[in-house]
Parts: structure tokens; C-alpha cells; sequence
């Protein structure tokens, strides 16, 4: 049987933290239940510092170290985090793998750093055979520009998990760095956790281990027995987690204002979300899965690397309310004094965001059966406008936002015009309005716009997904006018890559497309777009100077809520701007989007296939008139 220093009823206990003043030595006891140990005096810390020989643990000196009891869970719940190079992890993604292991690291702690040799000997000896190698970072004083900067000092070739609302350490019960925690994928169980091994302590190290235990535990979890030992007191530095006793946020205090301002534009009767959030009775009868889709970053369907650009349109939750949210769902959902905010608020599903157009376009009925694949659907509308227009913005309104997967709006213009796409390019350039789950209305740049030639027609391509019972769609596009002609003309453009190819079970299959521009152009937004097997997407600048800049990274991409990225501050990209597009796609079993990992994917228009397009939306100054083909574009709409 394994050994466990912790009691049944101890690691039942429900977890606190306390934190302690003073400077008067304490007696606690030991993490692994035997016996006690001194915390000492900070004058005696102090003195402690100042002639240690060896290995000095790192913060000691100054304020006493807080007083703190843990008790370790038994399973490990799924999370999602950033890496300290921006890539994206979640820990069920890993379902496959003989053992995870999870070290704490922390920025500066000696035991950390002298412990790095010692797993990296371990994971030689068993990345070979399964097992997975990653590390948390929990520490508040630490970001994650100076987690890489540590890593790349010191040698650390880990994904270092950087957990910057500290909710993942602290549901893992971690007291200190340096400790390493065992998973057994098969049924998310921690069989161990505890120090590399003993060659580590405070102000003393060993020239050799006398105990191996992470190398044990691994021994045993891969040969699918369960480790000798199952708990070892960590050596390490002290993590400042947050102290558990503090009250709980409650509904009314904060939550309300947070779920109105992140949730609500979706989650309203007939809306987008699945079902609605109106009162403090609905928010508390999900709670326990908000808390779970916050954690895992499902939601918001927000998938841009915070640490890489700032955009207008950001959904995001920020770190407060990140644990704010979590905290209460934890919490039991407390209600707090005061009016309900959600039902005060009457929020509605969304509707014409610019207020009414000036044009609407509907298309007739569409019928949507209950099950199956549903091939792209395509329509030719004439366009309502009886003479020329400029056009300031647009906004695809569907009919059923359960069924429509995509709306893409083309024209097709009057005979003697001239498109301003090329005419391969029809769903590239070509592109005159848009939807996809969590679209939001299109206003041009001021001072932008579109031309839209009286003659014209709308080419509607409509992708609906099955939603297990028949459904029905009548989309709308509302088309806004403006009331002069703009300098600078607005549209869509993109890099793209038709040739690619996915091996079967390929869990990192990297593609790229690129464009130049030859005339100066103004970016403003981008939208990449892939299909199920899509993972990871970025779009970078290499400008005609040589300097290169990331614009964009989408780490934890999801086809499901395929996002337009709208620049706050729009990018000038000089004439021979090179704009590289980067894809990462996932065609394993672990991708739990993946139709099939067994077949070979190439190009094509069904979900099932792939594709790899780079979307931007961008301003160029306007074409001479001579080049429109239509001379009434000068003239503004009445």
C-alpha cells in the first residue's frame, strides 16, 4: 500500500490559509504530519541568511514566512494556461500520456534551480516512455517575460504553465516551489507529490540522493502500479497565495456587473449561448459550469494571446475577474444585499447594433434538417439601391444562431465595372460582409467606405450545422450608407494556402501563407479562419526595413467561434509589407474536435476539410475613377 503522511481526515479537511505577523518564533506542524518544526524569528532568518553555506532559500530575511495548511485533492481538474513562450496548454489534452508531471517553479528559488539537473536526468530517462513534462508558475511577483527570461538563464526547457490568477495552484493545494506532482491521466489521480528527490534542502544539499522519489513514482505509474510513496514534505520557496479566509465575492457585490458586461451579449433568450443568464436564480444554477468553462478558457470565446497586441473588440475576462468568478462559483454562489442587476438589466438578443440600415437584404426561408452534414448553400440577391453607393458599414443579422455555422456576403458586379478583388478571389478579396459566432456589426474606419454600383448582386454563401432538430434561417444583411464618397477604400484581403495536406494522428502539422502589399495600406483587423483541426494561428509583419513585428497570436484556436481581432490602434503597413501567416493544425485523437484522425485532410469547403486563410481587413487610398468602371461613385447618396 502506499504510504501518505496525510491523514484521512486531515485530507478531508477543507483548505485554509492564514496569514501570521510577529516576530516571535512559531511551532507548526510538519506538512507530512511528523511532528513540528521552528518558524523562526525574523532577526534569527536574518542571521540564518547572512552564513548559510550551500543552498539559501530564496526570500527568507525580512517578513516572517506565512502560516500556512493545505490539504492536497486526490483528483486534478482540467485547466487551461499560457506557457511563458505564449503557447497554449490544457492539462486534458494530455489524456494520452503514461504520467504528467507538474513542477513548481518559481523565479529565483535556489532549490528550483539546483533541482533542474536532476529532472532533467528523470525526463531523459522517461519522456521516451509516455510520460509529460510540465511546470506551474504561481508566484505574483513573477510575469511571463521574466519566467522566460529565467527559463532561458538557467536552462529550463519546460512549457513553464505561468498561472497568473494563482486559481490552478491554489485548487492543486501547492505550498511551495520545487515540488513535483505526479498525475495518472487514466483517472486524473495525484500518486504523488513531494520533493525530485532528497539531495535538496534548506542551506544544505547532498552531493548524491540517498531517495529517488519522482523517479520511483514514475517507475511505478508507467508499470501501472501505485507508488511506495505517495507524500513527501516539498523543500522549496514559499508561494503567496491568496488568503482563503477572505470573504467570497458575491453576486450582487461583483459578479452581476461581470457576467452583464462578459456574458449576457450572449447569453439571453434566443441568443447565441445555449441558454440564458437573467437573474441571480439562472447564475446560480450554472454556476458550478462557469466556474469550469472559466477555468479551462472556454470562456469568453476570447482566443488571442493577451501578451500580444491590444484590440477594441477584446472579450476577455481580466485576472480579477477571472478570480472573482471562480472564487464565488467555489464559494457556493453567495448572493450578497441588493437589487439583482441581470434582471434590472432587460437585456435582449442582439439586433441591428448601428442602429436601423439603410438597405436590408433578407434571403428566403432556409430549412435545416435536424442531423447531418449539410452542404454550403449559395444565393444571388440583387441589391436593393437603384444608383451608386458608398457603403460605411454592414452587419449579417441570422435568423437561427443555433444552426447558421457562416454567412459570407460577395458582389458581383455590373457589367464594365471593375472588382476590386481578382476574380479567383471572390471568398479572399472579394469578401463584402461576414458573420461567424460571436461577429459583431462592421463599421468601416471613418473616412472608409465601399463603393456598391446600382446593377449589382449579393452572393450569400450560407454554412448551417445540424443541431439534433430541424431548424429554419431567414439571415439579413443590413447595409449602412454614407453620406459623402470616402479617400480611402475599405475591404477584405488575405494571404492563403491551398496545397495543404494533414497526415493522419499529425498532432502538430505547420503550414504558412503570405502576402505582400505594393502599396501603402492601414490594417485594422484580422480573422483567421481554419476549420476542426485547426490549433494555432499567428500573423506577423516583416516590414520593407527588415524589423518584423507579431501582430496577432491565437494560441487555443477554436473553429467554433471563429473571431475577427479588431487592432485599437490600426497598423501602418508601408508599400512592401510582407504579412507571413502561420497555422498550426491538430489532426490526432487528442484534438476532441477532430472528425477523424485517421484520415489524410486536405483542402476543401466542409468542416471536415481545411483550410488556411489569413484574413485582414485593411484601407488603401482610393482607386482613380478611371479604374472603377462606374463614374457615378463620386456622387454621394441622397
Amino acid at each position: 500500500m502506499p504510504t501518505d503522511s496525510t491523514s484521512n481526515s486531515a485530507a478531508r479537511r477543507p483548505r485554509r490559509r492564514r496569514w501570521r505577523s510577529g516576530f516571535a518564533n512559531s511551532a507548526r506542524t510538519a506538512p507530512d504530519g511528523k511532528g513540528t518544526y521552528l518558524v523562526a524569528s525574523s532577526r534569527l532568518r536574518s542571521i540564518t541568511c547572512a552564513l548559510a553555506v550551500g543552498v539559501l532559500l530564496a526570500g527568507c530575511g525580512g517578513k516572517p514566512s506565512p502560516q500556512v495548511e493545505v490539504a492536497a485533492p486526490e483528483m486534478v481538474e482540467d485547466f487551461g494556461l499560457h506557457d511563458q513562450d505564449g503557447a497554449f496548454h490544457s492539462l486534458y489534452y494530455y489524456s494520452d500520456a503514461a504520467a504528467i508531471v507538474l513542477y513548481v517553479q518559481g523565479n529565483g528559488c535556489p532549490i528550483v534551480r539546483n533541482g533542474v539537473t536532476s529532472l532533467d536526468a528523470i525526463r531523459d530517462e522517461y519522456a521516451s516512455q509516455g510520460v509529460v513534462f510540465l511546470m506551474l508558475n504561481a508566484n505574483p511577483q513573477d510575469d511571463r517575460d521574466s519566467v522566460a527570461e529565467e527559463a532561458r538563464a538557467y536552462g529550463m526547457d519546460y512549457p513553464i504553465l505561468v498561472d497568473e490568477t494563482q486559481l490552478v495552484a491554489s485548487s492543486l493545494g501547492v505550498l511551495r516551489t520545487a515540488e513535483a506532482i505526479v498525475i495518472r491521466p487514466s483517472d486524473w489521480a495525484i500518486v504523488y507529490r513531494g520533493p525530485i528527490d532528497d539531495r535538496l534542502d534548506y542551506e544544505a544539499q547532498k552531493v548524491e540522493a540517498a531517495a529517488t522519489y519522482l523517479a520511483d513514482a514514475l517507475a511505478a505509474t508507467v508499470s501501472a502500479r501505485a507508488p511506495t510513496t505517495a507524500r513527501v514534505s516539498p523543500r522549496g520557496c514559499l508561494v503567496a497565495l491568496p488568503d482563503a479566509d477572505e470573504d467570497a465575492p458575491t453576486y450582487t457585490g461583483r459578479v452581476a456587473a461581470i457576467l452583464d458586461e462578459r456574458c449576457l451579449p450572449c447569453h439571453v433568450a434566443d441568443g447565441i449561448g445555449p441558454f440564458a443568464i437573467e437573474s441571480y436564480e439562472d447564475a446560480r444554477g450554472w454556476a458550478p459550469m462557469i466556474r469550469e468553462v472559466v477555468r479551462t478558457r472556454r470562456m469568453p470565446p476570447w482566443h488571442a494571446d493577451p501578451h500580444v497586441g491590444v484590440f477594441s473588440n477584446d472579450s476577455s475576462l481580466t485576472v480579477e475577474e477571472t478570480q472573482a468568478i471562480v472564487r464565488w462559483a467555489e464559494a457556493g454562489a453567495p448572493r450578497g444585499d441588493g437589487p439583482d442587476a441581470l434582471v434590472d438589466a432587460a437585456r435582449v438578443a442582439p439586433s441591428w447594433q448601428m442602429g436601423e440600415p439603410d438597405l436590408i437584404v433578407a434571403i428566403p426561408e432556409q430549412g435545416i434538417p435536424a442531423t447531418g452534414i449539410i452542404d454550403y448553400r449559395y444565393l444571388e440577391i440583387p441589391t436593393p439601391n437603384d444608383r451608386d453607393v458608398w457603403v460605411r458599414g454592414v452587419q449579417v443579422l441570422p435568423g437561427s444562431y443555433a444552426a447558421t455555422h457562416h454567412v459570407l456576403v460577395s458582389i458581383d458586379y455590373p457589367e464594365g465595372f471593375s472588382a476590386p478583388w481578382e476574380a479567383e478571389s471572390r471568398w479572399l478579396d472579394g469578401v463584402f460582409a461576414a458573420y461567424a459566432p460571436g461577429a459583431d456589426a462592421e463599421a468601416f474606419p471613418d473616412g472608409s467606405g465601399r463603393v456598391l454600383p446600382a446593377g449589382s448582386t449579393l452572393i450569400f454563401q450560407l454554412h448551417y450545422t445540424a443541431t439534433g432538430r430541424p431548424e429554419t434561417d431567414a439571415s439579413r444583411l443590413g447595409i449602412y450608407l454614407s453620406d459623402e464618397a470616402p479617400d480611402i477604400e475599405y475591404r477584405f484581403t488575405g494571404p492563403v494556402n491551398g496545397d495543404i495536406e494533414l497526415p493522419p494522428g499529425a498532432k502538430s502539422y505547420e503550414a504558412s501563407a503570405e502576402r505582400v502589399f505594393d502599396v501603402d495600406t492601414t490594417l485594422h483587423g484580422m480573422f483567421p479562419h481554419m476549420h476542426f483541426r485547426g490549433k494555432s494561428f499567428t500573423y506577423e509583419a516583416e516590414y520593407p526595413d527588415g524589423t518584423t513585428e507579431l501582430l496577432l497570436s491565437t494560441p487555443n484556436y477554436s473553429f467554433n467561434w471563429q473571431r475577427a481581432y479588431m487592432l485599437a490602434e490600426p497598423k501602418t503597413l508601408p508599400a512592401g509589407t510582407k504579412i507571413v501567416c502561420r497555422a498550426v493544425f491538430d489532426n490526432s485523437a487528442q484534438n476532441r474536435f477532430n472528425p477523424d484522425p485517421t484520415q489524410t485532410v486536405t483542402w476543401g469547403d466542409q468542416s471536415f476539410d481545411e483550410m488556411l486563410i489569413g484574413y485582414m481587413t485593411i484601407t488603401q487610398a482610393r482607386r482613380p475613377r478611371d479604374a472603377s468602371g462606374v463614374a457615378s461613385v463620386e456622387a454621394a447618396p441622397e
